[in-house]
């Protein structure tokens, strides 16, 4: 027999004589196998590891910060309530949010706070990336979602409904949105004209939207058309001079504008619309301008104020 070859082909004639192998084999082979024994549980931990890590990934989140109220609007609409554990500032009057930690804003967030609070989804806009880097560093999952137009509506709540693993219902509100605004829109072809309304978010200075944002397309679907129909931005300021030379129609103005403190001033008392009472203000601005399932109370109140004004009478707010 001889001491070179493999430990198979050293052991072979051994074992039809003996039914054993070689002793210096055996212990050649004892170590191979001792090897393979540790390589072996090494890969049954690394297995476990990664599959408990994938596990981990997709269980869905029970802790969810919401870091702007349109988007806690959403949350709670899909009757992920439960689950929130913050919100922004601004979230005071939605209901879902009361009395839960308010951790930041659109200039900051409280990551701190947030990794104390076992956060396992933050849910927020693009524009917040840098501030929470530190949290998906640390590996908590972050998912940053436009709002600026129409469909993003739709199309937020479809992702965090899948973040949340609540993909199905995500789908059925949707298209309940979408039923109740084909509905709403309806009503409007009776109108027989189409009203061109400004939005004042701002009196001083004065801000306005753009056709990209979506109160743009909630002005058309009420039965209105935007007055402004050239801005770089879904939001941005506007000159007095340009909206005297706009005379619009009707101005949609926000509570938070207290435009009834410059209605006596240029330029806004040498507008039509102001002279004709046709400043339209909501009772709670949030169903103007949070671009959630919300919007759909800010539809039905645009078209009953745009109606009157549509069909030629003077709109008394």
């Amino acid at each position: 027999m001889t001491n070179g070859g493999s430990p198979l082909t050293v052991a072979r004639p051994c074992r039809i004589l003996t039914g054993f192998p070689h002793p210096g084999v055996a212990a050649r082979i004892g170590r191979r196998r001792r090897g393979f024994l540790v390589l072996r549980r090494s890969h049954v931990v690394f297995s476990a590891l990664r599959a408990a890590l994938l596990v981990a990934s997709i269980v869905a989140p029970h802790r969810i910060v919401s870091l702007l109220p349109s988007l806690t609007e959403d949350i709670c609409a899909l009757g992920l309530q439960a689950r929130l554990v913050a919100v922004s500032a601004y979230s005071r009057d939605i209901p879902c949010a009361k009395g839960l930690p308010r951790v930041g804003d659109y200039q900051s967030v409280d990551n701190e706070r947030i990794v104390a609070l076992h956060a396992d989804l933050v849910i927020g806009l693009p524009s917040q990336a840098q501030l929470v880097a530190p949290l998906r560093a640390l590996g908590i999952r972050v998912v940053l979602l436009p709002d600026e137009n129409y469909d993003d509506i739709y199309l937020d709540i479809a992702r965090i409904g899948a973040a949340a693993d609540v993909a199905p219902r995500a789908a059925r509100l949707t298209a309940t949105l979408k039923a109740q605004v084909a509905a709403l829109h309806a009503r409007t072809r009776s109108f027989r004209t189409h009203p061109r309304v400004f939005v004042a978010l701002s009196v001083e200075p004065i801000w306005t939207v753009g056709p990209q944002s979506y109160i743009a397309r909630m002005i058309e679907l009420a039965g209105g058309r935007l007055a402004v129909t050239k801005l770089a931005q879904p939001y941005a300021m506007y000159s007095p001079e340009r909206l005297l030379a706009l005379q619009p129609d009707a101005i949609v103005a926000t509570r938070d504008s207290e435009i009834d403190t410059v209605l006596a001033k240029a330029p806004w008392r040498e507008l039509r619309a102001v002279r004709l009472h046709r400043i339209l203000t909501p009772s709670n601005d949030d169903i103007l301008v949070h671009p959630s399932p919300r919007f759909i109370e800010g539809l039905r109140w645009l078209i009953q104020r745009l109606q009157p004004i549509a069909n030629h009478s003077a709109h008394s707010s």
